[in-house]
C-alpha cells in the first residue's frame, strides 16, 4: 500500500503547460510536519483493517529535490517514527530528472527513501520544451543512472499525447526508457485541466486532446512494449476523484481507463493465441479476476469476437493460477 501526500508544486522551478496540480490531486492544504504524520496516521489505521502489511508513505504533486535542503528533511523526518517503529517499509517520492545528483540520492537513502519517479514526461526534447518541461531527455538519462548507482528503485512518469508528439516519436520514448531499465513506469493520457497553459491553447483551439479510443490504444501499445522488456507498468490513467472530474476541460478520461488498456491487449492476445491454433475449438485460460477486462466494457471484446466469427470456438475457462493480464491457450 503506498499512502500518498501531496506536496502540490513545492519546488517546482517551472509551470508546466498541463499541469494543475492542485486540481489533479484535489489537495490545496499546507502540508507541514503534522499534516504529514496525521494523513500516515489515518491510512495506517485502515491498512490493519485490510490487514496490509507492506507500506509505503509517497510524496507527489511537486518536485521533491527541488526543494531546499531543510523543507526536505522537514518532510522527511516526519515520516521517520513510523519507519522507527516499522509501521512503514520505507518512502517514495517524484521528483524532477535534472534535481537528481549522486549527493542528493544518498541524502534520500539515508533518510528511509527507498524508490524514486522520474517525472521524465517524454524522452522528444522538442516535445519536452513545446511543455514547457525545463529539461531535454539526456537529464532523465542521467538521472536514472545515478539513482541504480545508489540502489534505488527507480519509476519514469510518461504523459501520452503532449503537443507536438506523435506515434513516431512515442515509440523512440518507449525505446529510449527502456535502454534505461527502470523498475517500473506510469502511463498516463494527457488531460486539458482548468488553469493550465494547456487550457488556454484548448480554448484557442491550438491543441486538439486524444479521443478515449486512441489514448487506449497508444498506451495498450507502451504497456505491452514494457512488458515484454520486463519492466512492470504500475498503473495505467490518472486515478478518479472529483476535483480531477470537476476541474476537467477536455481528453480522454475515462474513470475505467486502465481496465480499457487491460481489455484492449486482451483482446490482442486472444486474437492471436486463436490464430496460432490448429484446432476450431479451443480453451483460453484467464485469472477470474481478469473476467471483465477479458469480456471489455460492455461486452465489447465478446461483441467483437463474435464479429470476427471467433467467439464460436472459445471455451473460457477460469483459473486462479493463471498470470494476471495474460491468457493461456490449451487446445480441446
Amino acid at each position: 500500500m503506498i499512502i500518498p501526500i501531496f506536496i502540490p508544486h513545492e519546488g517546482c522551478p517551472h509551470r508546466c503547460l498541463f499541469c494543475n496540480q492542485h486540481r489533479i490531486s484535489g489537495w490545496s492544504k499546507p502540508v507541514t510536519p503534522e499534516t504529514v504524520q496525521a494523513e500516515i496516521a489515518a491510512w495506517l489505521g485502515r491498512r490493519c483493517a485490510s490487514g496490509r502489511s507492506e507500506t509505503q508513505a509517497a510524496f507527489y504533486g511537486g518536485s521533491f529535490t527541488a526543494l531546499p535542503r531543510a523543507r526536505q528533511k522537514e518532510l522527511l523526518l516526519a515520516a521517520r517514527p513510523f519507519l522507527e517503529s516499522g509501521q512503514l517499509r520505507s518512502l517514495r517520492l517524484s521528483t524532477r530528472p535534472d534535481c537528481m545528483d549522486a549527493e542528493q540520492a544518498d541524502f534520500l537513502k539515508a533518510h528511509g527513501v527507498a524508490t524514486v519517479e522520474l517525472g521524465a514526461q517524454s524522452m522528444n526534447d522538442a516535445v519536452l520544451t513545446a511543455a514547457g518541461r525545463g529539461h531535454d531527455a539526456a537529464a532523465t538519462e542521467q538521472a536514472a543512472a545515478v539513482l541504480r548507482q545508489a540502489g534505488l528503485e527507480t519509476g519514469i512518469q510518461l504523459l501520452i499525447g503532449l503537443p507536438g508528439d506523435s506515434r513516431a516519436s512515442l515509440r523512440r520514448t518507449v525505446g529510449r526508457v527502456i535502454t534505461l531499465r527502470p523498475d517500473f513506469v506510469r502511463l498516463y493520457p494527457l488531460l486539458v485541466v482548468k488553469n493550465s497553459g494547456l487550457a488556454d491553447l484548448h480554448a484557442q483551439g491550438r491543441y486538439t486532446p486524444l479521443s478515449v479510443a486512441k489514448a487506449v490504444l497508444l498506451t495498450a501499445f507502451m504497456k505491452e512494449r514494457f512488458e515484454q522488456a520486463g519492466i512492470r507498468v504500475i498503473r495505467t490513467g490518472l486515478q478518479a476523484g472529483e476535483e480531477l472530474e470537476s476541474s476537467l476541460l477536455a481528453g480522454p478520461w475515462h474513470p475505467a481507463f486502465g481496465e480499457l488498456v487491460s481489455s484492449r491487449l486482451l483482446l490482442r492476445q486472444t486474437r492471436r493465441l486463436l490464430a496460432q491454433a490448429k484446432s476450431e475449438t479451443v480453451r483460453l485460460r484467464v485469472n477470474p479476476r481478469d473476467q471483465s477486462a477479458f469480456r471489455g466494457l460492455k461486452s465489447a471484446n465478446i461483441d467483437r469476437l463474435r464479429q470476427l466469427g471467433l467467439w464460436r470456438r472459445i471455451i473460457l475457462v477460469n483459473d486462479p493460477e493463471q498470470k494476471r493480464g495474460n491468457v493461456r491457450l490449451l487446445q480441446a
